[in-house]
């Protein structure tokens, strides 16, 4: 399984220590980070094209140094402007005193007088918000039409979080060294960012394993690790029993959107639990997914062939849910608890946490909050509810639980207990519709119904909810999205 590595700031630094320490000098890792920037700019101009390039002082401004140099050799009319000058002895020293050119203050230019403004003021590492000039430089970028490259990331885009630090200007194109960061894929840093490039300057190939990179992009890759395919002698059974509880008729069409996913998806079989209320809207509605009466609940979960479990669409709020969640949580079976399932535990998620090691439930639940889900599941837990980087978030969160989360939106992050993060980038908005997140949660019940590790699962789940939207486009609707599954299942296993 072959997923593309996500380089955090410290990650980032590692890397070019690796780089240095087998013999590469850092000033040539910064002479090929300069050298990408000036042909990715070269690709943005025309030949008599005017090219503006904003240096910081530090490593992002030598990058800038370097391009600015280049692109001033090929032709090209090149104005350097500059925040600081760089610290003495450094590398982007070493670079700057390259430059033949003048050096403008970055506070007597004009962005809108140029064809392209390079943006090489600070790289990912910026751990404080930008101000004084360098802030009044990148607002009047942002205000202005000017094309912009940002190198490494726009500066003031923090490549940890994705958050914004005081102000960051839209790129066209952000060019970034070796691996991309979390937060070019993390908002609002994704949409700040435009196109990304990514490019080698000379940093091993095996870098990530060595220094132990434990964020990654999701990808196909992860939805086939999920999935299992039939064996020629198989049967229903062999592909596992999803079950899922539903609440009364009001919220029914949730649960029915999440069995029908999980029978999409390859569940051998699904039944839904339903009121007395409810029963007959789902047997009017459904046809493969059988429906039990919840009553029976505790019964229905004594069948040790069902091995999946989700509790939460439409399934009403308050202790009866809370007494299902508990009832069904166990050390040999997997549980997803989504909407109603973690409104239960408003403020209480260190209840929702003895629950599941009371149970001996650690690794095989998956949570599937969206961020209005989460900061009310871990209200009073500061420590996670507040922290600023939604990757940081859902990971605290689930070494807090001992579960895996899948913090919802358009950077979706799946996180496990072990450490391991991924972003989910490949999505469509127009899943933002209703009835989406339960179509979500029944994929990954039921790719856990078929074996599925709890963490690949929602992982695949997520690859695949976004591979749907992004077939279906305008005029999705949920119930879209369970059909559309056979098409997209047969691409990936073709």
């Amino acid at each position: 399984m072959t997923l593309l590595p996500l380089f955090s700031n410290a990650d980032a630094s590692a890397a070019d220590r690796l780089a240095a320490d087998g013999g590469v000098p850092t000033l040539r890792l910064m002479e090929n980070a300069g050298r990408l920037v000036a042909e990715a700019a070269q690709g943005l101009l025309t030949p008599s094209g005017s090219v503006l390039v904003a240096c910081g002082p530090g490593n992002n401004g030598g990058d800038g140094y370097v391009a600015a140099r280049i692109l001033s050799g090929r032709g090209y009319g090149v104005t350097l402007a500059a925040l600081d000058a760089p610290r003495s002895g450094s590398d982007a020293a070493v670079m700057a005193h390259l430059w033949h050119g003048l050096i403008a203050p970055l506070d007597q230019v004009d962005p809108e007088a140029f064809d392209l403004v390079i943006d090489a003021l600070f790289g990912a590492g910026l751990g404080r918000d930008l101000d004084g000039a360098a802030r009044a430089f990148i607002e009047r970028v942002a205000a202005s039409d000017v094309l912009v490259l940002a190198v490494d990331v726009p500066s003031g885009v923090d490549g940890d979080s994705g958050q914004v630090r005081g102000a960051a200007a839209p790129a066209s194109l952000t060019v970034t060294f070796h691996a991309p960061k979390p937060g070019h894929y993390l908002e609002p840093g994704a949409s700040l960012c435009g196109e990304l490039l990514v490019g080698p300057i000379g940093i091993p190939g095996d870098a990530a394993d060595t220094i132990g990179v434990k964020t990654f992009l999701n990808g196909p890759d992860m939805a086939l690790a999920a999935l299992r395919l039939p064996e020629t002698t198989g049967h229903k059974y062999a592909r596992g029993h999803a079950l899922i509880l539903s609440g009364g008729v009001e919220g029914a069409g949730a649960a029915r959107l999440g069995a029908r996913a999980a029978l999409r998806v390859g569940a051998g079989l699904v039944t839904i639990a339903a009121p007395e209320e409810a029963l007959l809207a789902h047997s009017a509605a459904l046809d493969a997914v059988m429906v039990r009466r919840a009553e029976h609940w505790a019964a229905l979960l004594a069948d040790p062939r069902k091995n999946a479990v989700l509790l939460g669409p439409g399934g009403g709020i308050g202790a009866a849910m809370r007494a299902a969640i508990c009832t069904a949580l166990g050390p040999q079976r997997n549980i997803v608890l989504d909407a109603d399932a973690l409104t239960s535990f408003s403020g209480e998620a260190s209840a929702l946490k003895a629950m599941i090691a009371d149970t001996q439930a650690q690794g095989r639940v998956v949570i599937t909050p969206h961020e209005g889900e989460f900061q009310r599941l871990f209200s009073g837990e500061e420590a996670i509810a507040r922290v600023e980087s939604k990757r940081e978030r859902a990971l605290r969160a689930a070494a807090f639980l001992d579960a895996v989360v899948l913090l919802k939106g358009a950077d979706t992050v799946v996180a496990s207990p072990d450490g391991r993060a991924v972003i989910n980038a490949h999505a469509s908005p127009w899943l933002a519709t209703a009835g989406s997140g339960d179509v979500l949660a029944g994929l990954i019940v039921g790719l856990l119904a078929q074996g599925a590790d709890p963490f690949e699962a929602a992982c695949g789940a997520a690859w695949l909810h976004g591979e749907a939207g992004i077939r279906l486009g305008p005029g999705l609707t949920s119930e879209d999205i369970p059909a559309v599954l056979p098409e997209i299942l047969n691409a990936l296993l073709t």
